[in-house]
C-alpha cells in the first residue's frame, strides 16, 4: 500500500462523516434552498484542513492551498436536483457505502477533493504548485450564478495550467463537454367563454403548430447525438372554461462542439418565427441560456498526465450533458471531469457512493497535483 493510500484510508471515518453532514442539508435546486448553510459546512471543513477559505458571491466558497506558481483548479458544486423523498436527505452509511441525495452528484467528489488536496500539501506533492478550490451553488440550473459569475468578475486565472472537476464519471475521463441553449417561447392569444369560443384566439392550438417543427427537429439532431428537449416545462391558460389567452414553452438543446452556438441557436430562433408567422400568432423568445461547448484535447500534457494518474487504459469521452470544465476551457485551461461516483445512480432514489472508490478519486487527484506536465 503506498503512502498516498495509507494516508487517505487514516481518513476514511473523516471523509465519510463530512460526506454524510453535506448530504444531510437539502441544497436542492430548484429552488436553490439552503446554499447558504451547505457553503458554510464547506467553508468550515476547508478551514479544518488548513486551506484559506473565504466566501464568495452567490453563495460560492473559495480555498487556496500552496505558494507555487503553478496553478490548478479543483472545481465543484454542493447543489442536488429536487430529491424523490425528505429520507434521501438522512444518508446512510453501510457495507461501505454512502446513500442520499447527492453523494455521487457531487457531494462525494467535494470531500475527494479537499481530502486529495490536504494529501498532497501534507506528503510534499505541491512543490512549485498550489491548488484553488471553487465550490459553487448553482450548477444543475446552469451555473450563471456560480461558474458563470467567477468567470466574469476575473476570478478564474487563465495561465492556470489545469482543471478538474469531480462529476461522476464512473472511472472515464469527460474531456468535452456540450453547449447549452435554453429558451422560453411564449404566445399570445386572445381569451373567451367557451360559450363564446369563435370569439376568441386560442394560444394553445398556436403552441402545439409551433413546438411541432421542434419535435421533428429534436428526432433529427438525436440521429447525430445531438439533444434538443422541448416542453420540460410548459403552461397555458387561466382555466379550464376559459380560451387560453396565453401559453409558453421551454426549448432546451445540447449541442456537440462541432456545432455553433451562433448557428444552432438562430436556427432555432427562425424556425419558431417562421412558424409562427404562418399562423399569424404573436410569439415571444426569451433566451434564458446561451453557453458555448468546451474541450481540452485529450493528446494535450495534462490529458496524459491525469490518464496516467487514473491507470490502466482510461477512456476520454464527451460528457453526456454540459459540465462546468466549460467555463475554464474557454479560457484556454485545460479542464476535465472525474469523479469517484456513478452517472447511472446521480439524481436517482438509490444514489450512492462507494467509500473505496471516494479514496481512490482522492488519491488521483493528489497524484495528479504531483505529476509534472
Amino acid at each position: 500500500m503506498s503512502e498516498l493510500s495509507r494516508w487517505l484510508d487514516r481518513r476514511a471515518d473523516e471523509m465519510a462523516e463530512l460526506l454524510m453532514e453535506l448530504v444531510s442539508i437539502p441544497s436542492e435546486n430548484p429552488p436553490g434552498a439552503e446554499r447558504e448553510r451547505c457553503a458554510q459546512v464547506l467553508h468550515d471543513a476547508l478551514a479544518r484542513l488548513s486551506f484559506a477559505p473565504s466566501f464568495l458571491e452567490g453563495p460560492c466558497v473559495r480555498g487556496e492551498l500552496g505558494e507555487g506558481d503553478e496553478l490548478i483548479y479543483f472545481h465543484g458544486h454542493f447543489d442536488v436536483v429536487p430529491a424523490q423523498s425528505v429520507a434521501q436527505f438522512q444518508p446512510r452509511r453501510a457495507e461501505g457505502r454512502i446513500t442520499g441525495r447527492g453523494t455521487a452528484d457531487m457531494k462525494g467528489g467535494l470531500v475527494s477533493m479537499l481530502y486529495g488536496a490536504a494529501a498532497a500539501r501534507d506528503l510534499g506533492l505541491l512543490e512549485g504548485r498550489r491548488i484553488v478550490f471553487h465550490g459553487v451553488c448553482d450548477e444543475e440550473t446552469g451555473s450563471t450564478d456560480g461558474s458563470g459569475k467567477l468567470q466574469a468578475a476575473g476570478l478564474i486565472d487563465p495561465t492556470a495550467i489545469a482543471m478538474l472537476t469531480a462529476e461522476p464519471t464512473g472511472g472515464v475521463i469527460w474531456h468535452a463537454a456540450r453547449g447549452a441553449i435554453t429558451l422560453r417561447v411564449t404566445i399570445a392569444g386572445r381569451e373567451a367563454h367557451v360559450g363564446h369560443v369563435q370569439l376568441g384566439e386560442n394560444a394553445f392550438e398556436h403552441l402545439i403548430a409551433i413546438a411541432a417543427p421542434l419535435a421533428d427537429l429534436s428526432h433529427e439532431l438525436l440521429e447525430r447525438d445531438s439533444m434538443l428537449v422541448i416542453g420540460g416545462q410548459a403552461g397555458a391558460g387561466a382555466n379550464f372554461n376559459v380560451v387560453p389567452g396565453s401559453a409558453w414553452f421551454s426549448v432546451d438543446r445540447r449541442f456537440n462542439p462541432d456545432e455553433s452556438l451562433e448557428e444552432e441557436l438562430t436556427k432555432l430562433q427562425r424556425l419558431i418565427a417562421s412558424t409562427a408567422a404562418a399562423r399569424g400568432a404573436s410569439v415571444e423568445v426569451d433566451v434564458l441560456q446561451a453557453q458555448p461547448s468546451g474541450v481540452t484535447d485529450p493528446s494535450s500534457p495534462a490529458a496524459l498526465a491525469l490518464a496516467a494518474c487514473v491507470g490502466g487504459e482510461p477512456t476520454f469521452e464527451m460528457c453526456p450533458g454540459v459540465l462546468d470544465t466549460r467555463w475554464y476551457s474557454q479560457l484556454g485551461i485545460p479542464a476535465f471531469a472525474y469523479g469517484g461516483g456513478r452517472l447511472d445512480v446521480s439524481h436517482g432514489p438509490d444514489e450512492f457512493i462507494s467509500e473505496s472508490a471516494m479514496r481512490a478519486c482522492a488519491s488521483v487527484y493528489a497524484s495528479f497535483v504531483g505529476r509534472s506536465f
